[in-house]
């Protein structure tokens, strides 16, 4: 008989068992720690890239801290990027499939996205796993009550201004 196939499978799986069993016991690096500490003061002055910047800084450090995902895409939703911001709490869910936070935030970006129906399937999933009355389930459903935000006409988004602004007479133009 031969065992090679067997044995093979029998030490993927310990060799998959043992490192989702050391994910738990992660230690956060206190570079990256300190750099998350300098993102989140920039992202409460209003200075979302500056924000962004530690962040990418301290994932680049620690590559492990799942959490940084969390704020990279607080950041992204600040910035106007709901988007990106939906991919990174994605990757925080592949990280740790139970994370409330990042399951009510997707479904946030999502309704900033204007993606209701699927900010409802988060809702749903969300209630069937945390509870109907888990904070984040509260926020998410308060979120997904007050709608898609809309747009004000006439008014442009900051990323768009710029392509807007009145044209300088000593530039010249493409």
């Amino acid at each position: 008989m031969r065992f090679g196939p067997v044995a093979a499978a029998l030490s993927l799986f310990l060799a998959v068992n043992a490192s989702v069993g050391h994910a738990d016991n992660h230690v956060v690096d206190p570079r990256a720690a300190s750099l998350v500490v300098e993102g989140r003061a920039a992202l409460a002055a209003n200075n979302a890239q500056g924000a962004i910047d530690a962040f990418e800084a301290a994932l680049v450090i620690d590559p492990a801290y799942t959490a940084i995902f969390l704020e990279l895409a607080n950041a992204a939703r600040a910035d106007g990027l709901q988007g990106k911001a939906i991919r990174y709490y994605r990757e925080a869910l592949e990280r740790d499939p139970g994370n409330f936070a990042a399951m009510a935030g997707e479904g946030e970006a999502l309704v900033e996205k204007g993606a209701l129906e699927k900010a409802k399937r988060n809702l749903a999933v969300l209630k069937s796993q945390c509870g109907s009355e888990c904070p984040e389930t509260l926020a998410l459903q308060k979120r997904v009550d007050r709608g898609v935000p809309v747009q004000i006409p006439g008014q442009m988004p900051e990323q768009m201004a710029a392509e807007t602004a009145s044209k300088d007479e000593g530039v010249a133009q493409n």
